[in-house]
């Protein structure tokens, strides 16, 4: 505990009344939690905040209820590729009972550590944007291309009626967009991981038809013996990507592709053999799978255990090209610039789970995940989520390197 007058004491109080961390736990406050989000809260602090920075700002709505908020900064070149700085503004739900402290009360321990659902996936990532582009304003730095910061809806269950749907519209050709910054995670150590691209997430179901009847019997073609086989050959897959990753420690989560059984229901008595089972697996496609040779084998498989299997997919990610990380690429030289000016150590790396970055590439813009936030256990999703204030704050300093950069590549 620190006492007053002690030097952790006014460093607390350094934190407590600076104005990003202010502004951080303001957006951390707001309850956009999942099911059934209400986006106003989001919608009006956003607001606040153009006004503040004496920027445009504007609200699309890409479905009832689904509002994408839009702050720009109008850059020397209106004509070049812009920038966008894409965050989601949806959090995951949470079970506050298992929380040392309320999770929408953005609570700050002495030690400067702000616990709140959000801190880390990603409110801090969007308000990160906007600390970096206000540090740069009052210098009076001129971009050369504009910066649209975005503020997308329902990332957390897929972007599907988000952002998913705005690439495809007017309203975001209208951005010009020539690159994007988005998401990553927290770094443990040293490191600050930095994403690329993703799989391709399947989740794919086994509608599996057999012969029924009485428990008692040893029929031929059940749905339990076909689904026996579906079973072994899918964690057959599962076992040697497992074992990719152990005879090749470089090798990350999603340099693989994972197989999971997720879901499985069928039967309605104890003695009755049931006509049909369903086994749900979700799937996540590495990037150096061809798509049409694995759904084929997903298809023998069902043959090969005696036919009556019908295929669902309840998602099925297309293939998207990762973005490009060499000279070919001026924003990414850009970008590696800065982490080399700023002596960052970085991991460029395939995304182990989903964002809105997968929609942005796959319109053919290149885009970058990257959350600023190294020496940071990840507790995305977790209980007791938090960010340290100094690790937030030293992440709009980074990102006010790199937007620069990249704006004037």
């Amino acid at each position: 505990m620190c006492e007053k007058g002690s030097q952790c004491y006014k460093k607390f109080q350094e934190w407590e009344s600076n104005e990003e961390i202010q502004i951080f736990r303001d957006y951390l406050r707001i309850p956009s939690v999942h099911p059934d989000v209400n986006y106003d809260g989001c919608v009006d602090f956003l607001k606040r905040q153009a006004a503040s920075l004496d920027l445009p700002v504007q609200v699309i709505e890409v479905n009832p209820g689904k509002p994408i908020v839009i702050i720009s900064w109008e850059g020397a070149d209106p004509s070049a590729k812009s920038i966008i700085l894409n965050s989601h503004m949806d959090v995951v739900p949470v079970y506050a009972e298992r929380w040392s402290h309320p999770p929408f009360a953005a609570h700050m321990t002495t030690e400067g550590r702000i616990y709140a659902r959000g801190a880390q996936d990603m409110k801090c990532v969007g308000m990160q944007f906007l600390g970096a582009i206000r540090a740069l304003r009052r210098e009076g730095v001129v971009l050369k291309r504009t910066l649209h910061a975005t503020f997308v809806p329902d990332e957390e269950i897929g972007g599907k009626l988000g952002m998913k749907e705005f690439v495809h519209q007017e309203g975001f050709r209208r951005l010009n967009c020539g690159f994007a910054i988005d998401e990553g995670i927290a770094g443990p150590g040293e490191e600050f991981p930095l994403f690329y691209g993703e799989r391709s997430v399947w989740h794919v179901l086994f509608h599996i038809s057999g012969t029924p009847g009485h428990g008692s019997l040893l029929l031929k073609g059940t749905a339990g013996e076909k689904a026996r086989y579906v079973i072994d050959k899918l964690m057959d897959m599962r076992a040697r990507e497992v074992k990719k990753m152990e005879d090749n420690p470089e090798l990350t989560i999603g340099d693989v592709t994972t197989v999971n059984i997720t879901m499985m229901s069928g039967g309605v008595q104890s003695n009755v053999v049931p006509p049909e089972l369903m086994v749900c697996f979700d799937v996540r496609v590495a990037v150096d799978v061809k798509h049409l040779e694995l759904e084929n084998q997903l298809l023998d498989w069902c043959r090969e255990a005696g036919g009556g299997i019908e295929l669902e997919y309840d998602q099925k990610s297309p293939y998207v090209k990762p973005t490009t990380l060499d000279g070919s690429n001026p924003y990414w030289v850009a970008f590696k610039d800065s982490l080399d000016e700023l002596g960052l150590k970085v991991k460029p790396q395939i995304f182990p789970g989903g964002t809105d970055s997968r929609y942005i590439r796959g319109v053919g813009i290149p885009a970058i995940g990257f959350s600023p936030m190294n020496n940071t256990p990840v507790l995305l999703h977790d209980h007791d989520e938090f960010l340290d204030a100094d690790v937030y704050l030293k992440g709009i300093d980074i990102y006010k390197k790199i937007i620069a950069n990249v704006a004037n590549a």
